[in-house]
């Protein structure tokens, strides 16, 4: 038979204090007035017996779980390919565990029930939402109902605290980028569908800089992806059947690039030869895509880091920032050129 389990009950006779006392000190109660001599022993008798605290116990003596919660509004399949995510997640994590919090990680595609229940019933001290959708009011409740909240991505409200990246000055570079090597005929597919802020910020992007260049924004030009290569891929084929004189793209997103350049390849079409292709978010696979992805970089780790240092003072009672937004830049590797027939361009 296995040894039984140590108890408090246990510490407590080896360091001959009571129960509520070794209860106290484990549980570092703040207010309990313990000597210095008491506390060391009750600490080396539980080392002595390898007793440890239970988690559910010191959340409910410390009135906190010591947990955050990442909501990701996208499906377990969509979040399986999100290339961003682990440096993302990285910046999160690290935030949190300096100052004592694990990370719950909660994939909920839209009309899969609320995430409201994990900071109320206490599953959470706080929440980070990625991925926010205009017809999502639940931050807006939340902040409301004073839960500490940060939104990765621009919420619909100025008043909720958040982190994102300028979406629509980046895809505003992009597609100067193109117009600068001569495109004229740039289509552009989206990141997801206009229901995602993100989404609706890149295409304004879009359409500022195709508008600033004298260019005509034309909807026919526009194809909705949804996170996911296969959705790039299709997206581009229905993009190259509407318009066969079509030259480049704006893709925004990496991950949906990658499925453009295979469906252009389909079509019988090279890459930047025949068609130039701009990507957003800089993935680590982007430097060796086949050709080398120009995309817009933005910094994955510093989101998630910002993220859960703002989440941490928030459930501490400090004050935060409303809104944070960082920059992007363009990185030029090979996946676009001068459209074919002319090598340079000039306004």
């Amino acid at each position: 038979m296995a040894d039984k389990r140590p108890t408090s009950s246990d510490v407590a006779r080896r360091a001959g204090v009571s129960r509520t006392t070794v209860s106290f000190v484990l549980n570092d109660r703040p207010r309990a007035h313990i000597s210095e001599d008491t506390r060391r022993r009750v600490l080396a008798a539980a080392r002595e017996l390898g007793y440890h605290v239970h988690a559910g116990a010191r959340s409910l003596a410390a009135g906190r779980t010591n947990t955050i919660g990442l909501v990701l509004r996208q499906t377990p399949e969509q979040v399986a390919v999100d290339a961003l995510l682990p440096e993302t997640l990285r910046g999160l994590t690290t935030a949190a565990r300096e100052a004592g919090f694990r990370v719950l990680v909660e994939p909920l595609p839209p009309g899969d029930g609320s995430y409201a229940a994990l900071v109320r019933a206490r599953h959470t001290d706080g929440l980070v939402v990625s991925g926010p959708r205009a017809d999502d009011t639940e931050p807006a409740q939340l902040h409301d109902e004073g839960y500490p909240l940060v939104v990765q991505g621009h919420p619909l409200g100025e008043s909720i605290p958040s982190v994102d990246v300028d979406n629509r000055a980046g895809a505003r570079v992009a597609v100067e980028h193109l117009i600068g090597l001569g495109h004229r005929r740039i289509g552009c597919i989206t990141n997801a569908s206009f229901a995602y802020t993100a989404a609706m910020e890149r295409v304004e992007g879009y359409r500022e800089a195709l508008e600033a260049a004298g260019l005509a924004f034309d909807e026919r030009l526009v194809a909705t992806g949804d996170f996911t290569p296969m959705s790039g891929h299709a997206a581009m084929l229905g993009l190259l059947a509407r318009v066969p004189d079509l030259t480049a793209a704006f893709v925004a997103s990496d991950v949906l690039a990658l499925g453009a350049i295979g469906a252009a390849r389909e079509a019988g079409l090279r890459v930047p030869d025949d068609l130039s292709i701009v990507g957003f978010d800089d993935i680590p696979l982007a430097a060796y895509f086949d050709p080398p992805l120009t995309t817009i970089r933005l910094p994955a780790y510093e989101l998630g880091f910002r993220a859960g240092r703002m989440l941490v003072r928030q459930i501490g009672g400090e004050g935060v920032a409303g809104q944070q937004v960082l920059a992007t830049e363009l990185v030029v590797r090979a996946s676009a050129a001068p459209p074919p027939g002319l090598s340079s361009w000039r306004h």
